[in-house]
């Protein structure tokens, strides 16, 4: 997959969700990880992300929207259930962006809603913990750039026709 992606979360304040935020950014192969607002405990992540992604890609902590240093042409994209939202399913996600979602019991600020370029929502009754909406973003994200093919219409579809060809195969050469 070509393009990049950085993700980052305003006013989070509990490790363990900053923690599992960094684990899932890591295994999606983000280029980059930031905290915006942060509460310091939410910086103390050690036991919480066990992948250890701060020695593996860039961790970038600004306190202010202001102090925000992204890259050039890098779009911001919130994460954020509202009104003005567009659902996370319908959206074309950008080759190269910043995504940020808000704080575990708030939303993002106006100064950040300002921000973005684009704001999705996960289409769910109610909001969900920000480091699962990390997470299910991060699996659009690559469903949706990672060039896989449709999946079957029907269960017992194209991929049933597979298993069973491969099956046989797997017979013949016992």
């Amino acid at each position: 997959m070509r393009g990049y992606f950085g993700i980052g979360v305003e006013g989070i304040s509990k490790a363990a969700n900053l923690g599992a935020v960094m684990r899932t950014a890591h295994a999606f192969g983000a280029s980059f990880v930031y905290t915006l607002g942060a509460h310091h405990k939410a910086l103390q992540i050690n036991k919480t992300d066990t992948s250890r992604a701060q020695s593996h890609l860039p961790f970038y902590q600004w306190e202010t929207p202001a102090d925000m240093r992204l890259p050039l042409a890098c779009p911001l994209v919130g994460v954020e259930l509202c009104e003005q939202a567009v659902d996370l399913p319908s959206f074309r996600h950008p080759l190269a962006c910043a995504y940020i979602l808000g704080p575990e019991q708030g939303s993002l600020s106006g100064e950040v809603q300002d921000m973005c370029s684009h704001i999705v929502k996960i289409p769910t009754k109610f909001c969900i913990n920000v480091s699962l909406a990390a997470a299910l973003t991060l699996y659009d994200r690559t469903l949706s750039l990672g060039g896989y093919p449709p999946r079957p219409l029907m269960p017992g579809g194209p991929d049933l026709a597979a298993r069973e060809n491969w099956k046989a195969i797997k017979k013949r050469a016992n």
